[in-house]
């Protein structure tokens, strides 16, 4: 690490501790040479995979698209902006673990569908109807009649674990 100060690159580390909930390593450091003092916080770099478009395109993972994607679908909704964030996060964190380095658009497509069924079943219908481009009417019901009697169900099986029916 060269000195931001002389330029010299015989500097040493004098306190190192983690920060941002352990995301970052943050290190006082000081020049032997001039003698001054300056703070350097380190991060790792992880890759996003490269996103495989449905035309055989390839893409850089856009964060940025995937959020705004998800906030077109949620607008006007009751849905807080920490819990989109969280769903974002979480999105980001299941295709790095995959551990691939390219995944297919469709894949990603599917995720935020999956993390909109948690959020807001009126946004996951909103997404869904531009993502599987709905022609007609029967399209939106078959899938809103999908969810609801999905929705039935899990009510059945908090009723089964209460002991009522």
């Amino acid at each position: 690490m060269h000195c931001p100060f002389c330029g010299d690159h015989d500097t040493r580390v004098s306190d190192s501790r983690l920060v941002a909930d352990g995301d970052q390593v943050r290190r006082r450091r000081q020049c032997a040479r001039c003698q001054e003092r300056f703070t350097t916080y380190e991060t790792a770099e992880l890759m996003m995979p490269r996103v495989v478009k449905s035309d055989g395109s390839r893409a850089s993972f856009d964060e940025h698209k995937l959020r705004a994607g998800m906030l077109r679908a949620l607008e006007k909704r009751p849905v807080s902006a920490e819990a989109i964030e969280v769903a974002v996060e979480r999105i980001r964190q299941t295709l790095r673990s995959r551990g691939e380095r390219e995944v297919d658009a469709r894949d990603i497509g599917e995720l935020v569908m999956q993390a909109l069924d948690d959020l807001d079943p009126v946004a996951y219908i909103r997404f869904a109807s531009v993502y599987r481009k709905f022609q007609d009417l029967n399209e939106f019901r078959a899938e809103i009649d999908r969810l609801a009697g999905a929705s039935g169900r899990d009510e059945a099986d908090r009723g089964d674990a209460d002991g009522e029916r």
